[in-house]
């Protein structure tokens, strides 16, 4: 599979960044959008997979820079869990785990082909502090090894104004459950 949009593609990519970008400036505050659009167009890749997240219907958007490396840091910011993500059961070891009624694919499986990390706990807490999501939906986030090897894996939503972490076996999914991904560019 090529990891490289056409000309046309990477063209309608930045524009539809930038202009999310420019209509949520909360989230990114003080920074400036051409040094975050040279920063993508010295990285074809990272284009490439925030096109996956994007077309997945994710709506990734800038949410940080991190002084030390230098990087701009990209969440998915779709109001709830992304569309074309949904019904996964967590990791590739919980899909081959299940008899019956496997899902398509698995929430990391997912975000590796797609060359970006499923959000961690603390990610998907800042991520809420710039807005409301998961209202009606959830996301699996990254789980302590302790956890997994228990056949468990972690997911968080938002209820009642709060962040809530739960736990399920790893094999479960559900229509309203897919994962948020985040991006270092």
């Amino acid at each position: 599979m090529s990891r490289k949009l056409s000309v046309q593609q990477r063209e309608e990519l930045l524009s539809i960044l930038k202009i999310r970008f420019e209509k949520n400036m909360k989230r990114h505050e003080g920074m400036d959008w051409n040094k975050v659009q040279e920063k993508l167009e010295a990285k074809p890749e990272k284009l490439w997979s925030l096109n996956e997240m994007d077309i997945t219907g994710g709506e990734p958007d800038v949410v940080g820079y991190d002084e030390k490396t230098g990087e701009f840091l990209f969440y998915d910011c779709s109001a709830e869990s992304p569309k074309g993500r949904r019904s996964v059961c967590f990791d590739h070891e919980a899909l081959e785990a299940r008899k019956e009624h496997k899902p398509n694919d698995s929430a990391v499986n997912m975000a590796t082909e797609m060359g970006i990390e499923i959000l961690t706990e603390g990610e998907y807490r800042s991520l809420q502090k710039l807005g409301e999501f998961d209202l009606k939906t959830s996301s699996w986030i990254q789980t302590p090894a302790s956890i997994r090897q228990l056949d468990g894996a972690l997911f968080c939503d938002r209820r009642y104004n709060t962040v809530f972490v739960y736990h399920n076996g790893a094999q479960s999914y559900y229509a309203a459950r897919a994962f948020r991904g985040s991006l270092r560019v």
